[in-house]
């Protein structure tokens, strides 16, 4: 009797159009109207105009109003893949490729480096800074290993990239945005580890978009043009 009432009972679920809008979800529309914008598919006023409409949207079916008439819409949807929740076994050493270390200290790694498969960062009573928003990607994942103990550690990371976090907080704070690269072969970005009375945080740097992935297209163009020469 109770299964054919609650069969009768009408099914209240939220249809994913009335979902609350995160803030990714409004970033993800604003990133898509301002390549339409790039690409002439919308004028600066249409842009403008969207755009103010897109700050307002408390739904994700309102926001998808304003992006149902552009293409790359339906084809990112089509065809895009979420990233693993963990790296592919085997793939990462378990010796770091580099060491950030602020015992009663700051340490900042930052600017144009090349990253490793694996970084381990210790903050204990001190402050880690971890940016990898100018970085080079030389693999396609990484691992960032990092324990607070009454301090903190913070990682950034391109807008075009995968992130993903594994790990904790005891009586502390552990916080990954999780993020999607529209790019299936842009790197993925893995935050383990554990945060005991601090915090460790990690969230894209909007408007930072990670240089190796034009680099690749770079190398595979000198590389064909090289065999073309017969070099």
């Amino acid at each position: 009797m109770d299964l054919q009432k609650h069969a009768q009972q009408p099914d209240t679920a939220p249809r994913a159009a009335e979902l609350r809008a995160s803030d990714a979800d409004r970033d993800r529309v604003a990133d898509l109207l301002r390549e339409a914008l790039a690409e002439g598919r919308l004028t600066a006023d249409e842009h403008a105009e969207r755009v103010e409409g897109v700050l307002a949207a408390k739904t994700v079916g309102e926001l998808e109003v304003f992006i149902q008439d552009l293409p790359i819409a339906h084809q990112r949807r089509a065809a895009h893949a979420s990233a693993p929740n963990r790296p592919t076994a085997g793939a990462i050493p378990v010796d770091p490729d580099d060491n950030v270390v602020a015992v009663f200290s700051a340490a900042v790694r930052k600017g144009r480096w090349r990253t490793g498969r694996r970084i381990h960062a210790y903050a204990v009573f001190g402050s880690v800074e971890i940016d990898l928003s100018e970085a080079l990607f030389d693999h396609q994942q990484v691992v960032i290993k990092a324990f607070s103990v009454f301090g903190s550690v913070d990682i950034r990371v391109p807008e075009n990239v995968s992130l993903r976090g594994m790990g904790g907080g005891v009586l502390g704070t552990f916080e990954v945005d999780t993020l999607d690269a529209a790019d299936d072969e842009a790197p993925v970005v893995y935050v383990d580890g554990w945060a005991v009375l601090g915090t460790v945080e990690a969230r894209p740097r909007r408007g930072r978009l990670v240089a190796d992935i034009l680099d690749r297209v770079q190398r595979k163009m000198d590389k064909s043009m090289r065999r073309h020469l017969g070099h």
